[in-house]
């Protein structure tokens, strides 16, 4: 038989030619590498189609020369991430990144935690239509360090078909690293507690849980407290698979005592030999308060909350609240003390109720998994038109125009609760209604503080010191209200009252003015204009004048309205000086503009927000801070006006749930130094430095 058969052989070929017509082209499963001299990248898929429950398994596999890293999600002090934009995909509704177990290691003498030699992240994509064919393109920004560090980026692109999907070459792989990520707790392997000690500019984190194995060459790693990174832990075994380990802060925030208070939330991943697992957990109060089952912690923030409060009085949204009840003592002063005491009581009432009302809305919102914060009500357009038109009708009453009456129910819950007639108990309620209303688009010192503990623990909380805030704000009246002489130290009724009355008028209709200039830059000119109308119309309805006189006052206050609503409407928005601008918040820029050296200073802001728009003229636009931005820092903002959950989950990162939020970055703080409330030039220049 000849080795050689010229005859089988041509046969062979043409089977194989026949079966490749009807098999059809290859299904692509991988995207091209996309390689520099430190490392390369390419995107996997664990399926060859979209198949038809519309979620799909990828991986991104690195390969990085000998001796390179790159980073986790939370990666210290002089690192960053992985970025993952989708731009210029079809048919992706999100992508979720799922991180295997990092490890700590060593960059330029700083401790950092990522992945040696190589990494594959799993990624699951959900699809918008899972019977159509999808096409991915990726662009992934990542760093890699070994002497020196170098940003890179990686352009990947894969197609898959609409149709059944079959498991890929790849799909082991993926599924394999997907199962090196750590697991939840549970199971035996939980956290009981966590807290910060000893000093505030560089305290230790500790830990106590319980591990369901031994644990050997243990670590943990942090995500989730802004500005902290902590070095490699001690770990002491407590018995019965209880352990505490203790990790010194290497880097630590500006004001730290407000961004790691007792109530933030962050991740803690426990990694060893033979287990690993992770927990979201919250900061306890240090041990020695938490062994008394966390008490003097929360009395720690009622007190600042209460501090809070009292200090909103004074802010610009509140204080005028303030004056005009006061000026209403002193017309009522001939009724004498028990009509003063049940009128400052009424209007405490008023303000603590609010507080308690907010505090449910925000146990409901947070139970609905709707982001919460201090002022979300000023994003939306009918709550800003309505304040708007109170403020028109207040600043119409305060001229004399008429005289507003409470509802008859407010007035006879008053009456019963007085053992009196109304005696004005119950416009006196609706003040205190009132001044929460305006309180809520102003931020006080320790107000920010004493919310974000609130809103990161449970109902209980959130009502103590929803209510604590409310006592605070109410305690001038509750004081006036206990010692009705304080409000007789004022001067003697007279015909000077009259010019107070209309400077407050002025006042208010100012307030009233910059509500519709908010509304104008959440809804438009058409609503703004609207709502100026409606107010008009209330006041026409509500004037004791009659006749022309009546409809001329009406008129005449609505054109000057409209003049006004009209020039603020072309009139550019002023971010800032003209000799700079403010960049647009985009996370994944701080993290480029960082890697490259830059500092940026990002400002959380919003038209509604009062402090926010002082801390701006008072600071920012001004020297020396303003030169920075001009020239060696960039200047970011995020604009909260209307309701945007990347900036709700920005704040909530750095546990904050209100505005004014400032954070610098820089290659001396990549994760951000966050600022207090309120700015100063020497607080917003030392955060530079230690970010530059």
């Amino acid at each position: 038989m000849p080795l050689f058969n010229s005859r089988l052989l041509i046969r062979v070929v043409g089977l194989i030619a026949l079966a490749s017509l009807f098999a059809g082209p290859a299904k692509a499963v991988e995207s091209a590498w996309d390689a520099t001299p430190e490392a390369r990248a390419r995107l996997l898929s664990a399926v060859d189609a979209t198949g038809s429950d519309g979620e799909l398994r990828f991986g991104i596999e690195f390969v990085l020369k000998d001796g390179w890293k790159t980073y986790w999600r939370a990666p210290g002090p002089q690192g960053y991430p992985p970025n993952l934009e989708w731009d210029g995909s079809d048919n992706i509704a999100s992508a979720e990144i799922t991180w295997p177990t990092p490890k700590r290691f060593t960059i330029l003498g700083f401790d950092s935690i990522g992945y040696t030699g190589g990494i594959l992240l799993p990624v699951t994509v959900k699809l918008q239509d899972p019977t159509k064919a999808a096409r991915f393109k990726l662009t992934v920004d990542y760093l890699t360090c070994a002497e020196v560090c170098v940003p890179q980026t990686a352009t990947l692109a894969l197609n898959l078909p609409a149709g059944p999907a079959k498991p890929s070459k790849h799909a082991f792989a993926i599924d394999k690293a997907r199962g090196q990520a750590p697991a939840p707790a549970g199971a035996g392997s939980t956290l009981s507690a966590a807290w910060l000690a000893g000093p505030d500019d560089q305290p230790a984190l500790v830990i106590e849980g319980s591990a369901s194995a031994p644990l050997s060459k243990a670590d943990f790693f942090v995500d989730g407290l802004p500005g902290y990174f902590f070095g490699a832990p001690t770990f002491e075994d407590l018995g019965d698979g209880q352990f505490r380990a203790t990790a010194k802060a290497l880097e630590a925030p500006l004001d730290a005592v407000d961004y790691a208070k007792p109530g933030a939330e962050f991740f803690v991943t426990l990694a060893s030999a033979n287990l690993s697992f992770e927990q979201r957990t919250a900061l306890g109060p240090p041990r020695a308060a938490a062994s008394s089952g966390g008490g003097p912690g929360l009395l720690l923030m009622l007190g600042i909350a209460l501090l809070g409060g009292l200090i909103l009085n004074v802010m610009p949204c509140v204080l005028p609240v303030l004056a005009i009840k006061l000026m209403g003592a002193l017309e009522h002063a001939s009724a004498g003390r028990a009509a003063i005491r049940r009128g400052f009581a009424a209007s405490a009432a008023g303000i603590i109720v609010s507080f308690l009302v907010l505090a449910g809305l925000a146990i409901g919102l947070k139970s609905a998994g709707v982001a919460v914060g201090w002022g979300i009500q000023f994003q939306q357009p009918i709550f800003v038109g309505a304040m708007a038109m109170v403020m028109a009708l207040f600043a119409a009453n305060l001229w004399g125009a008429f005289e507003i009456e409470a509802p008859d129910a407010v007035g006879r819950a008053g009456a019963a609760l007085s053992g009196t007639g109304k005696d004005g108990i119950g416009n006196s309620f609706w003040t205190g209604v009132l001044a929460t209303a305006l309180a809520t688009p102003c931020s006080a010192p320790f107000v920010g503080s004493a919310l974000s503990f609130a809103l990161s623990r449970g109902s209980g909380e959130i009502l103590a010191i929803f209510a604590a805030m409310g006592v605070g704000l109410a305690l001038p009246y509750l004081l006036t209200a206990l010692f009705p002489a304080v409000a007789r130290i004022l001067p003697r009724p007279g015909a000077w009252m009259n010019i107070v009355r209309r400077v407050l008028a002025v006042a208010v209709a100012l307030t009233g003015g910059w509500l519709l200039w908010v509304l104008f830059r959440q809804a438009g000119i058409a609503a703004t204009l609207g709502a100026l109308a409606a107010a008009a119309l209330l006041v026409i309805a509500l004037m004791k004048s009659d006749g022309p006189r009546r409809w001329a006052m009406s008129a005449g206050a609505f054109v000057i309205g409209g003049v006004l609503v009209t020039t603020l409407a072309s009139a550019p928005k002023a971010d800032g000086p003209a000799r700079f601008a403010w960049a647009p918040f985009d996370r994944a820029e701080i993290t480029r503009r960082v890697a490259s050296g830059e500092v940026i200073l990002v400002d959380v802001t919003a038209d509604w927000c009062v402090t926010c728009k002082w801390n701006k003229a008072a600071v920012l636009s001004r020297d020396p801070v303003a030169a920075l931005l001009e020239t060696n820092v960039t200047p970011m903002q995020a604009d909260w006006t209307r309701p945007d959950p990347k900036i709700a989950d920005y704040l909530a990162s750095f546990g904050r749930y209100g505005i004014p939020f400032n954070v610098v970055y820089g290659p001396g703080a990549p994760n951000g130094v966050p600022l207090p409330e309120l700015l100063s030039a020497d607080v917003v220049l030392q955060g530079i430095e230690k970010a530059r």
